[in-house]
């Protein structure tokens, strides 16, 4: 699907580059369910609301839904049917007192991928889905106390595997010791924000994220395990991967001058491409099932505003970009696929005026594409 494109990219880059600057909103429906907020592009609903807890960052797999949750200092994850969210849930269970289990990933035989502080510092892990058995991700017997391990994501199948991690050894330490804790309510939902000198504490207002703007900390660096030969790879300045559902080829965020775009390579390091060029910032993307879409989070037509962000999908084949969400003050983010015509993502919307209030919790929404 991809060698096609390749060889004509790198001949027209500039154009690509180009119409990548300006997404086109063409295809967009206009439905009006809060009268006091902007009509929104596409129907939007709560899926998964949970009284006194945030509910971030589903994953799809299979028949799966994986969620974390966020209560006080509490850090979990939970899977349920895709089929009946709204049924009985199964968590990964902590093994000790205390114990924060973040970054869930579904896989499609029903294994969930989590990141823990249960052994040494934090490492990554993947319950098989059934039982108690847990295997360790990424070589982490060698380089457990050495990496901090965020953003966790793999194919549905778990055969390739992603995580990120600061290399800034003071940023790194901090990191760990953050792990566990009650962070403010913004980061529980953007954790794009740890990189992010100007925005990974609490401040009034914060600098847009845009082309010249000063970031003190050093670029983290994206990990990528392949459990079929245990190899193990580093990409530099490099976070908020997601792997193609051929184990092929990934896309992550970069930073460059301040600003934050999509790039894509193959897992070889080979066929480097910049995918968006916007002046503002594009983060968290998620190949769909079978890769011919990208979505992504963006705060593009916000003028760069931290805490405001809205859902994106590129086409990989024409790179063709529609704007999904749009409410007037919220925090979209997370977005994974349901199935090819329904799309998830956990925001901080007031339930009852959603397209123009926010809320004091992050919930799991959906969408429905158009037809």
């Amino acid at each position: 699907m991809w060698s096609k494109y390749w060889m004509n990219q790198r001949l027209c880059a500039t154009l690509i580059v180009a119409m990548l600057a300006l997404p086109s909103l063409a295809s967009a429906r206009h439905h009006d369910n809060d009268p006091n907020g902007a009509a929104p592009l596409y129907p939007v609903s709560p899926l998964i609301v949970k009284k006194g807890v945030d509910a971030i960052y589903p994953s799809v797999a299979g028949d799966f839904l994986v969620f974390s949750t966020h209560h006080i200092e509490d850090y979990g994850v939970e899977r349920v049917s895709k089929y009946s969210p709204l049924a009985a849930s199964r968590a990964v269970k902590p093994m000790v007192l205390r114990e924060a289990i973040r970054f869930g990933v579904a896989l499609k035989d029903g294994g969930v991928g989590y990141v823990s502080n249960r052994s040494g510092p934090i490492s990554a892990w993947m319950w098989q889905g059934n039982g108690e058995s847990h295997v360790a991700i990424g070589q982490m017997g060698a380089f457990r106390g050495n990496v901090a391990p965020f953003h966790l994501n793999a194919t549905p199948d778990g055969k390739v595997w992603c995580y990120d991690s600061s290399l800034q050894k003071v940023r790194q330490n901090e990191l760990l010791n953050e792990f566990g804790d009650n962070p403010q309510f913004q980061l529980v939902g953007q954790t794009w924000r740890i990189y992010d000198s100007d925005s990974n504490r609490f401040k009034m207002a914060y600098k847009a994220t845009e082309t010249g703007k000063t970031n003190r900390l050093a670029p983290p660096v994206l990990y990528v395990w392949d459990r079929r030969n245990s190899q193990l790879t580093m990409i530099p300045n490099a976070f908020d991967g997601t792997i193609s559902p051929d184990g092929q080829h990934i896309v992550f965020v970069r930073e460059t001058d301040g600003n934050y775009d999509l790039w894509m390579q193959t897992i070889d390091g080979e066929e480097l491409v910049q995918l968006t060029n916007s002046k503002y910032g594009d983060f968290e993307p998620q190949f769909s099932p079978d890769g011919k879409h990208l979505l992504f989070v963006s705060n593009r037509d916000y003028k760069g505003t931290v805490t405001r962000t809205s859902i994106y999908m590129m086409d990989m084949q024409d790179y063709h970009l529609t704007r999904l969400t749009n409410a007037r003050n919220a925090s979209d983010g997370g977005p994974a696929w349901m199935d090819a015509k329904t799309v998830v993502f956990h925001s901080d919307r007031s339930l009852k005026r959603p397209q123009s209030d926010t809320g004091s919790h992050w919930n799991i929404w959906q969408l429905k594409l158009a037809e």
